[in-house]
């Protein structure tokens, strides 16, 4: 009879999740994993198979995490389509202001810094990271063509490359908290995104 767990592994998956966002994948050792879980190497290695398993787990459970908010905003009927844009890119501010190091900078967003660092090499990686770019471009199609019809988003551009602007446009705000970037740079950066979807 195989023994019971004697952990969370839910929370053990979180607290991984945190150390690979705030270290990236490469600088976090099994040492640092287990310091961050609690576990010893064998509850991790018997649990999880190995150091690219368990970040893979990590990045499906951030993208399932950081998406479903995001997509709640981008499909609220409540609003008109420019409001659930600026909602985005506020929620975007906020949580870079929510999630930061001791000495003030972003830890970003695991899914940006996964492409920069592993994407290219890292098929899992690369396919998961994928897989949340369409959902995510096609919650932003969906606040668009709502913007469109309501007239709040007047822009000529067509709907499939302004949903790959706003989405290029969260990642350079990701990756601009992560070097220091202040609230008021962040706030100026989405005001001139919203500024270009109603000129």
């Amino acid at each position: 009879m195989a023994r019971p767990r004697t952990f969370d592994e839910e929370r053990a998956l979180d607290a991984a999740m945190r150390a690979f966002w705030a270290n990236g994948y490469e600088a976090t050792s099994t040492q640092d994993l287990c310091e961050a879980t609690g576990l010893g190497r064998s509850s991790i290695y018997n649990t999880f198979t190995s150091k690219h398993d368990l970040f893979r787990r990590a990045l499906a459970r951030y993208i399932d995490l950081m998406s479903v908010p995001q997509a709640e905003i981008l499909e609220d009927t409540g609003r008109s389509g420019m409001e659930r844009i600026r909602a985005l890119l506020t929620r975007i501010v906020d949580t870079e202001y929510e999630y930061r190091e001791d000495d003030g900078t972003s830890i970003g967003c695991l899914t940006v810094n996964t492409v920069v660092e592993l994407a290219r090499r890292d098929p899992d990686a690369a396919a998961l990271v994928e897989r949340d770019l369409d959902i995510r471009l096609g919650l932003l199609r969906v606040a668009l063509d709502a913007g469109r019809r309501d007239g709040s988003i007047t822009t000529g551009r067509d709907t499939d490359a302004l949903a790959r602007f706003v989405n290029a446009t969260i990642g350079g705000m990701r990756v601009s908290a992560q070097a220091g970037a202040g609230r008021a740079v962040l706030e100026s950066i989405a005001d001139t995104a919203l500024d270009a979807l109603h000129p």
